[in-house]
């Protein structure tokens, strides 16, 4: 049977990593593992969130085209975030006969249902970038080192104004992700480390006093949503003194909270935007990057991240040892999924050529 071929390989490929690091961090791809000899047929089901984001095309697009550069036919699917399109999009994809499914949730506690039709179907299931919580039937986990992303995105807040050199106060307000997005959390608590202690001291004073990640999440990452809390925050709570930074998550709300600040004024000689983060290196982020508005992303390079979910969807298949570099930090309720992190890469006006350009992600005239 495949369901317990997979369990048996899942459960070697953990005990592997355990072995090899001594405290759950397993072997990187140079070290080890990789697919199997089987044979490559079949078709593989991706399940993805939306459309409305360019980054979840091109981690589709990416996907598709690896899997069929090894043989496999491919289902690429968008749920246009609603949780019931994709809950239907993957029983579809069940009822046809992938083989594997690769599946980035938007509701990441949602499936628990599909999934343990998938489960019975002997269909293995890959995670990929967000974590399906609350189900035993996710075999392994292709992501980002998500804390290090709200890591990166708090330090250059913290050095561009400089308040680790004693300067301030300064007035920050914070984003955060939407909450049934599992790396919505991670992004934050990944900031909060930083920031946090330069809240406590004064030396970063948030004026509407919105501090925690409910009071701050942005459901679905709705740009939208974080244009009018920016309103609202800056009719409220600046009537006086300004903003110099916003934590924001993601290119998406950088959008409307950029929009929000220059309907308040901002933008100008007199009076100039503020630190503004976000993250997956949009375009139109990185064109607004150059342009002197948004101020920094963090890129995540989905193409590494495709290759990473290909080779572990592969290697269930074939046989192989998936591939993995994290056995502890992602517990999703009922077990802790075997994990590969990627590298995040803080960027801005000043290294955007080398990290985007000349990786060939973007062209010249693409950012023009």
């Amino acid at each position: 049977m495949r369901k317990s071929f997979v369990r048996i390989v899942g459960a070697l490929a953990v005990a592997a990593a355990l072995t090899s690091a001594g405290c759950g961090r397993s072997t990187s791809p140079e070290a080890g593992g990789g697919a199997g000899s089987g044979e490559r047929t079949g078709t593989v089901g991706i399940a993805m969130p939306t459309k409305s984001s360019e980054r979840w095309v091109a981690d589709g697009d990416n996907m598709a085209e690896q899997f069929q550069a090894l043989g496999y036919d491919t289902d690429l699917q968008y749920g246009d975030d609603v949780v019931q399109n994709q809950v239907s999009q993957i029983e579809n994809m069940i009822t046809k006969g992938v083989k594997v499914l690769v599946v980035a949730p938007i509701d990441g506690s949602s499936l628990t249902d599909i999934l343990q039709r998938a489960a019975d179907a002997d269909i293995p299931v890959v995670s990929y970038d967000r974590l399906i919580r609350g189900s035993e039937n996710v075999d392994y986990y292709a992501t980002f080192d998500n804390f290090k992303v709200g890591v990166l995105q708090a330090t250059y807040i913290v050095d561009k104004l400089g308040v680790a050199q004693g300067k301030g106060p300064f007035n920050i307000e914070l984003f955060a992700g939407s909450p049934d997005d599992n790396n919505a959390t991670f992004f934050f608590d990944g900031a909060m480390s930083v920031l946090q202690p330069y809240i406590d001291s004064g030396k970063l004073v948030v004026k509407s006093g919105q501090t925690s990640f409910d009071q701050v999440a942005t459901l679905r990452w709705d740009g939208g949503l974080a244009q009018s809390r920016m309103d609202n925050l800056l009719s409220r709570s600046y009537t006086s003194g300004r903003v110099d930074a916003v934590l924001s998550p993601y290119d998406g709300m950088s959008v409307g909270i950029i929009s929000a600040l220059k309907s308040a004024g901002y933008g100008t000689p007199a009076n100039p935007l503020p630190i503004v983060t976000g993250q997956d290196a949009e375009l139109a982020s990185v064109k607004s990057i150059i342009a002197g508005e948004q101020t920094q992303t963090v890129f995540k390079d989905t193409r590494e991240l495709a290759k990473a979910a290909v080779q572990m969807a592969d290697s269930l298949l074939t046989g192989g040892t998936p591939e993995t570099n994290d056995t502890t930090t992602y517990d999703n309720g009922v077990k802790v999924v075997p994990a590969f992190l990627l590298e995040p890469v803080s960027v801005d006006k000043s290294n955007y050529e080398k990290v985007l350009v000349e990786s060939g992600y973007y062209t010249q005239a693409q950012l023009a």
